[in-house]
């Protein structure tokens, strides 16, 4: 595990393979250990960096004068990429992450070669219905650790309002571990509430309007059995943007980097090929 410190603290990344750059940004109460399987797809021929996001599964926390809504820890991703001078970025976001990825698209494009969505928070639907009661939670922090405790308890954990439509190919162990990160953590833990009660739907609106001017290369894949981040969605988003296509990733719910890791990669190193200009492969 590597790690860079950032204005906004100390940020854990992993660094895996070589070629051309993808960078891969999870979203809340996960690490970088989402993109697992699609890192050892792809890093025989890409250099993956994964960044652990402070989202209350990190082990550092932010320093605390950071900024912690949605947009300042989109600003630290795009922070993130300057202080490791990464250049032509393939940017690949996932559930909350892929909102943070849409901010940087929007907002700091320069070293963006090209933009990976999949399920993810998009126009209004930030949060998901679903997930809105963890929202009114995080607005009253005493009560956090007691009411979602429970969510420690493999069955609980299943329940759709924690990790249950989320994957359909779950990995317990690593669950646990981010749950348990989540709990054992007071400055993650704050990290990660004060986000979520940042959390607003103006956000993701005035990015899809936003993105209607970016003009790079953009890939929106949305899993059809998902019941979090409707395809519907995806497909809005994909027909806003100048260059961009849709495409589906069949038998996943929204944690497709878990559920169907290698097609995500292929969907990835295809889109990569595909979008390099003439000369560069």
């Amino acid at each position: 595990m590597n790690e860079i410190r950032l204005p906004q603290g100390v940020i854990r990344y992993r660094d895996t393979g070589q070629g051309p750059v993808v960078v891969l940004v999870h979203g809340l109460l996960v690490d970088g250990r989402l993109w697992d399987g699609v890192v050892e797809a792809l890093a025989p021929r890409h250099r993956c960096i994964v960044p652990d996001l402070p989202l209350g599964a990190h082990e550092v926390p932010l320093e605390p004068a950071a900024d912690r809504t949605p947009a300042g820890v989109a600003a630290l991703v795009a922070d993130f990429l300057d202080a490791l001078d990464l250049r032509d970025v393939t940017l690949v976001g996932n559930d909350t992450g892929g909102a943070l990825c849409q901010w940087v698209a929007a907002r700091r494009p320069e070293r963006i070669g090209r933009l990976v969505l999949t399920p993810c928070d998009t126009h209004e639907n930030f949060l998901p219905p679903m997930f809105r009661p963890l929202q009114w939670l995080a607005r009253v922090p005493a009560l956090v650790v007691p009411v979602t405790m429970p969510l420690r308890l493999r069955p609980l954990r299943r329940l759709p309002i924690a990790f249950g439509w989320l994957a359909k190919r779950p990995r317990p162990d690593v669950e646990q571990d981010w749950i348990d990160r989540f709990f054992a953590n007071p400055g993650a833990r704050r990290d990660a509430v004060t986000f979520l009660a940042a959390i607003d739907k103006s956000f993701t609106r005035e990015l899809a309007r936003e993105l209607e001017s970016f003009a790079k290369p953009a890939l929106v894949a949305f899993a059809t059995d998902d019941k979090v981040f409707p395809p519907a969605n995806g497909e809005r988003l994909a027909r806003a943007m100048p260059d961009a296509r849709f495409e589906r990733i069949e038998d996943s719910y929204a944690f497709a980097p878990v559920d169907r890791p290698r097609r995500v990669a292929e969907l990835i190193e295809g889109f990569v090929r595909e979008s390099q200009p003439v000369g560069a492969h």
